[in-house]
């Protein structure tokens, strides 16, 4: 059965993927550029426009009404992991404009800041697929899950304004044939 955890798990998996291609840009000494640039648009409209959308408006004070705390714990964890991976993304959004304008040692900080959000976010994903999922998997009746995943399909069709799961998930693929990974 498809359920609000299973969805986000699936999202993971691409999530994950994009990670590899960033640690393999991270290699190259003249890194694509449209590349990174894409990586961002994808996590800032998929990984955390529409990822941590569904967790943080939907699953999160879902599992607040069942007991679970924001200000510690699992969901508090998680939601301090999504704030620094935004700031992981805001450093390699701030090189990138550094190395378009000439500045080649910038390129150290975007490689700094990927890396760091890969790893923050392989750990993460670990956490949330392996501890917080199977609580909420515990927490939540068939019934509500299904409520959550009819929400999350809702997210989905407002947040990407025209815009497919699909389309940043072929993205990612094509970014991953690319770089062999």
């Amino acid at each position: 059965m498809n359920t609000a955890t299973k969805n986000l798990e699936d999202d993971h998996v691409h999530i994950l993927k994009l990670t590899e291609v960033m640690v393999t840009i991270t290699r190259h000494e003249n890194p694509d550029i449209k590349h990174i640039e894409s990586i961002v648009d994808i996590i800032r409209n998929f990984a955390d426009g529409l990822h941590h959308a569904k967790e943080e408006n939907l699953l999160f004070p879902a599992l607040e009404q069942k007991g679970f705390s924001t200000r510690q714990g699992p969901v508090a964890v998680m939601l301090f992991e999504h704030e620094e991976g935004r700031n992981f993304v805001k450093g390699i959004t701030e090189n990138l404009e550094l190395f378009k304008n000439a500045n080649k040692h910038a390129i150290d900080g975007i490689f700094q800041n990927m890396l760091g959000y890969a790893e923050l976010l392989r750990n993460h994903i670990s956490k949330e697929n392996n501890i917080l999922f199977r609580m909420a998997d515990n927490a939540f009746t068939d019934i509500e899950q299904q409520q959550l995943l009819e929400q999350f399909k809702t997210v989905e069709k407002n947040r990407l304004e025209g815009s497919k799961v699909e389309d940043y998930i072929e993205r990612i693929k094509k970014l991953a044939a690319f770089y062999n990974v």
